[in-house]
C-alpha cells in the first residue's frame, strides 16, 4: 500500500509522513515546491520519495498518483475535479481530506473561510472514491501568528480577547490521519476534530507566557486596527470573516469533541502541552 501525502511543507503533512513510515507503510511526499523537501534542512526523513504535486496544476497529477492506493489531501478547489479523475485513473481507493469545521456553518458555501473546503468536500462526496473527512477547528499552530509581536513587544493586540476556540495540536491531526489511512474502521466517515478544552485567546496567551517564562500583555484594539495589522497576510474578506467569528465566539465556549480519542485511542493533547513544546518561539 502506497500513500501520497500532499502539502508536505505543512505541519500536519510533514508530521504524518514519519508516522506512516514507522508503522511500516510506503509513503510518497508531495509538494508544489518539492525542492524544499530535500536536503539537510528538510523536515522529512531523507529516504522518503518526493514528487511535485501542485493541487492547482493538473499536469502534475499523473506522476504523483502513479501506483498510489491512498491520499492525504489538502483542500484546494481549483484543480479538484482533475485530481479526482486522475486518482480514479490511477486506481486510488481512499482519500483522507484535511477540511475545516467551518463547513459545518449554515453559510459554508458563501463563507470566505469555508467555501474552498466546502467545494472540495462536495466534489469528493460526489466521487466514487472512499472519502474520510477531517473537519478540525482552530489549529494550535495558529498561535505562531502572535510570536513576532511577543518577541518584539512582549504583547499581543486582539480585537476580541475573550473569543473562544478549542485549538488542536498538529500531532493529533497527524495521528488521527494515520489511523484513518491504515485502519478500515474509520474510513468513509466525517470527523469534527478539536482540542480537549475551549479556551479564550487571553487564556491561550497566558499559557504561552507560563511556558516561555515571560509575561505577555494583551491589548484590546478595534477591529479596524486589527484588520490593518493583518492586511499583508489576510485578504479583506478573510479578515472580515475572522472578525465576525471572533465576535460571535466572545464569551461563548467552542465545541469540544472526543473524535481524536476515537481515532487514536488516547485523549487529545492540551494547548498547554503545545505551548511547552513551542515556548522558544515566544521568548524575547
Amino acid at each position: 500500500m502506497l500513500t501520497l501525502v500532499t502539502g508536505c511543507r505543512g505541519r500536519v503533512g510533514s508530521a504524518l509522513v514519519p508516522l506512516l513510515l514507522r508503522a511500516g507503510h510506503s509513503v510518497r511526499a508531495a509538494s508544489r515546491a518539492p525542492e524544499q523537501l530535500s536536503g539537510p534542512a528538510a523536515a522529512l526523513p531523507a529516504d522518503v520519495p518526493v514528487v511535485a504535486c501542485d493541487l492547482g496544476d493538473p499536469a502534475t497529477f499523473p506522476a504523483a498518483l502513479a501506483g498510489v492506493d491512498s491520499v492525504f489531501l489538502y483542500a484546494e478547489p481549483s484543480g479538484i475535479d482533475a485530481f479526482l479523475a486522475a486518482a480514479e485513473a490511477a486506481g486510488v481507493e481512499h482519500i483522507v481530506l484535511l477540511s475545516s469545521s467551518s463547513v459545518l456553518a449554515p453559510d459554508a458555501p458563501g463563507n470566505p473561510i469555508a467555501a474552498s473546503h466546502h467545494a472540495v468536500e462536495q466534489a469528493l462526496i460526489a466521487s466514487p472514491l472512499t472519502t474520510t473527512l477531517f473537519r478540525p477547528g482552530v489549529f494550535a499552530t495558529n498561535a505562531h501568528q502572535w510570536s513576532r509581536s511577543v518577541r518584539e513587544h512582549g504583547s499581543v493586540d486582539l480585537p476580541h480577547p475573550r473569543s473562544h476556540s478549542s485549538p488542536i495540536h498538529e500531532m493529533d491531526l497527524a495521528e488521527a490521519a494515520l489511523a484513518a489511512l491504515t485502519e478500515p474502521r474509520p474510513q468513509g466517515a466525517a470527523y469534527h476534530l478539536t482540542g480537549p478544552e475551549s479556551l479564550t485567546a487571553t487564556e491561550q496567551i497566558d499559557l504561552l507566557a507560563a511556558a516561555s517564562g515571560h509575561p505577555i500583555a494583551v491589548n484590546t484594539v478595534s477591529g479596524e486596527a486589527w484588520k490593518e495589522s493583518m492586511a499583508a497576510f489576510a485578504p479583506e474578506p478573510i479578515a472580515d470573516a475572522l472578525l465576525a467569528y471572533m465576535a460571535e465566539s466572545e464569551d461563548s465556549p467552542a465545541a469540544v469533541t472526543d473524535e481524536v480519542e476515537k481515532l487514536t485511542g488516547r485523549p487529545a493533547r492540551t494547548f498547554a502541552a503545545w505551548a511547552e513544546e513551542h515556548a522558544d518561539a515566544f521568548r524575547p
